[in-house]
C-alpha cells in the first residue's frame, strides 16, 4: 500500500503563537457538531501550543499551499507507555482522509520517539473521538486503532444552597496549605495514592508517577489548589489509622484516607457563567459502600454553588465496574455527549 502524502504545496511545521486564532477556530469547528456552540477556551489552547502544557506534548500543524492552517495533531506524553493522540482536520479540504493518514503516521513516529526517551519497549496510542464522528473513527481504523471503551460526559446544574451531606463516620476536608498558599506535601501524596489505588481495578489502569500527576493537572489553566479534597472514614477500633482527623466539634479520632476528589474551573458558558469540572474522584475499595463518593460529590456541588457557578461536569466509563454512572444519574447528572477510547499498541523498534 502506498503511504499517504500531503497535497502538493502543503507543509508540516510546529505551531506558534500567531496560529492561536486559527487553532481555536479549528477546534470549535471540530467540536460543534457533537457538543453544540459552546465556547472553546482560548487560554487552554494557548497553554497546549506555547504554554506549560506544551512541555509534555509534541505537535505539528499542516498548512496548505495558500498558507492556511488546515490540520493539527498533538501527541501527549501522559505517562510511561501512554501517548494521548488528538487530531483535528478541517473537513472542508478536498481529501481529509489523506491528511489524517499523514498526521496519524506522524503521531506514531512522535510516540515512538517519546517511548525511546523513556527507555521503554512498548507504548499505547490513545485517541478519544466523539462517538458519533464516523469520519474520525474511520481515519483511526485506517491507522490501525481499535475501539475499546465508551465514555459518558455528564453535566449537572448547580442549585442555590447545595449542601454537603455525609454519613456518620465520613469526613471531607480540603487539602491543607502552608502560610504561603502552597499545599502540604503529605495531602497531595495521599490524594495521589488514594486515586492510584482506587483505579487499580478499572479499565486501562496504569501507573502515573506523583510528579507526572502533579505536572499534568497543573497544566490545566483551570487548576486550583482549593479544588482538591480528601475524604476519611473513621476506624476507631484500628490502632493503625493513618491520620488523626478533627471533627467540627474539635474531637480528634483515628481515620483512614478513603477517597479523593480533584476538580478544576470550567471556562464561562454561553451565558458567561463558569462551572466546575471533576477531573478525578476515587474511593478505596475497602471504603466503598460507605457513602464516601456521595460526600465528595456533595462537597464539590456545594463549593460550586458558593462560588456562583452553574454546573458541575464530569466524565465516566460507561462500563465502570463500580457502576459510577448510575450513582451520577441518581444524583442529577445527565449525559451531554459521548466519546470513545481507540487504542493502538506499539512495540518500539530498535534503532537502525
Amino acid at each position: 500500500m502506498t503511504a499517504a502524502t500531503l497535497p502538493d504545496g502543503w507543509t508540516l511545521r510546529t505551531p506558534e503563537e500567531a496560529d492561536l486564532p486559527r487553532l481555536i477556530e479549528l477546534r470549535a469547528l471540530d467540536e460543534r457538531p457533537w457538543v453544540g456552540d459552546g465556547e472553546v477556551d482560548p487560554v487552554s489552547v494557548e497553554s497546549v501550543v506555547i504554554g506549560q502544557a506544551s512541555w509534555t506534548r509534541r505537535q505539528v500543524v499542516a498548512v496548505d499551499d495558500a498558507g492556511t492552517l488546515r490540520a493539527w495533531v498533538i501527541v501527549q506524553d501522559r505517562a510511561s507507555g501512554r501517548a494521548m493522540v488528538t487530531l483535528i482536520v478541517d473537513r472542508e479540504v478536498e481529501d481529509p482522509a489523506s491528511v489524517a493518514a499523514v498526521l496519524y503516521a506522524w503521531a506514531q513516529g512522535a510516540a515512538i520517539s517519546l517511548a525511546r526517551l523513556r527507555g521503554i519497549p512498548q507504548t499505547r496510542l490513545d485517541a478519544s473521538p466523539f462517538a458519533d464522528d464516523a469520519a474520525q473513527k474511520g481515519w483511526l481504523a485506517d491507522a490501525g486503532y481499535t475501539c475499546r471503551r465508551t465514555w459518558l460526559h455528564m453535566t449537572r446544574p448547580v442549585a442555590k444552597g447545595e449542601q454537603v451531606t455525609t454519613r456518620p463516620g465520613v469526613t471531607v476536608r480540603i487539602v491543607r496549605k502552608h502560610s504561603n498558599g502552597i499545599p502540604v506535601a503529605q495531602d497531595l501524596q495521599t490524594i495521589h495514592q488514594v486515586l492510584e489505588e482506587s483505579f487499580q481495578d478499572h479499565f486501562n489502569s496504569y501507573r502515573e508517577t506523583f510528579p507526572e500527576f502533579l505536572q499534568r493537572l497543573r497544566e490545566d489553566p483551570g487548576h486550583r489548589w482549593d479544588h482538591w479534597w480528601l475524604a476519611f472514614v473513621d476506624d476507631e477500633d484500628d490502632e493503625d489509622g493513618e491520620e488523626t482527623e478533627e471533627t467540627e466539634d474539635g474531637t480528634a479520632h483515628r481515620a483512614h484516607p478513603a477517597g479523593a476528589l480533584v476538580s478544576s474551573v470550567l471556562p464561562p458558558d454561553a451565558d458567561g457563567v463558569r462551572g466546575s469540572y471533576v477531573d478525578y474522584i476515587g474511593v478505596n475499595r475497602r471504603a466503598r459502600g460507605r457513602g464516601v463518593a456521595k460526600a465528595l460529590l456533595s462537597t464539590v456541588l456545594a463549593d460550586a454553588a458558593e462560588r456562583g457557578r452553574n454546573r458541575v461536569d464530569l466524565e465516566v466509563d460507561a462500563d465502570s465496574p463500580t457502576r459510577a454512572d448510575e450513582l451520577y444519574t441518581a444524583l442529577g447528572w445527565r449525559t451531554d455527549h459521548v466519546t470513545e477510547s481507540w487504542f493502538r499498541d506499539l512495540s518500539i523498534p530498535a534503532r537502525a
